[in-house]
């Protein structure tokens, strides 16, 4: 099974690269971030404080998630954009913390990849924890003011300062929590994307798996 992992920061160029990257290798992508953006969503529309962890990881287990490159379904409900929103993103770092949510999704990854006998996950856990065996663990970095530059032009009613500021507080508890935080894998091969172009980028990593 052919498993590539990607991590790294929100702005490092994950999604872009993950995508290119599947696309060059013959494989299928997962957004594995987009799976916990899924579930603040669905918190959220439920009314449930993604603060509450017990009533947040009460939801996860029959949740209906679909994630796939036509977007992102919620128990039926097309929740590609509003995923993306700035109330999910404020929230998503909350429930991503949630030990239970964590078990939830590291499961529904694991059987993603399998019945597709592989694939490019990129997230925050990918080569330390759901796939620490991959045959390519990346991690993906940029300086900090070039991934807030790349998130406000993606984000049209958030000014450059404030996505900045929200960046630094979800590395801070991307970082810094207990169930699986964000760090380099030991093994990983860390790309700092800041000066590099996206070409450059995957060209090197096909070259590193050893496709054609």
């Amino acid at each position: 099974m052919k498993v590539i992992a990607i991590d790294g920061p929100a702005g490092s160029g994950k999604s872009t690269i993950a995508r290119r990257l599947a696309d060059r290798l013959g494989l299928d992508y997962l957004d594995t971030g987009a799976m916990y953006r899924a579930v603040t969503f669905a918190a959220l529309r439920r009314g449930i404080d993604p603060a509450d962890g017990a009533d947040v990881a009460a939801i996860v287990g029959d949740l209906e998630l679909e994630v796939g490159p036509d977007g992102v379904v919620v128990d039926g409900v097309d929740a590609t954009i509003e995923i993306r929103g700035p109330e999910v993103t404020r929230a998503v770092s909350l429930v991503a913390a949630n030990p239970e949510v964590r078990t939830d999704m590291v499961r529904r990854q694991r059987a993603w990849t399998v019945e597709r006998g592989g694939g490019v996950l990129e997230g925050r856990d990918i080569g330390t924890v759901v796939f620490p065996d991959a045959l390519l663990k990346v991690y993906l970095t940029a300086r900090p003011e070039v991934r807030a530059a790349r998130r406000s032009k993606e984000v049209a009613d958030l000014d450059y300062e404030t996505v900045a500021t929200d960046l630094a507080r979800r590395d801070a508890l991307d970082q810094g929590r207990d169930e699986s935080p964000l760090v380099e894998a030991d093994d990983a091969v860390v790309v700092d994307t800041s000066d590099l172009s996206v070409d450059e980028i995957v060209a090197s990593l096909v070259e590193r798996v050893g496709a054609p």
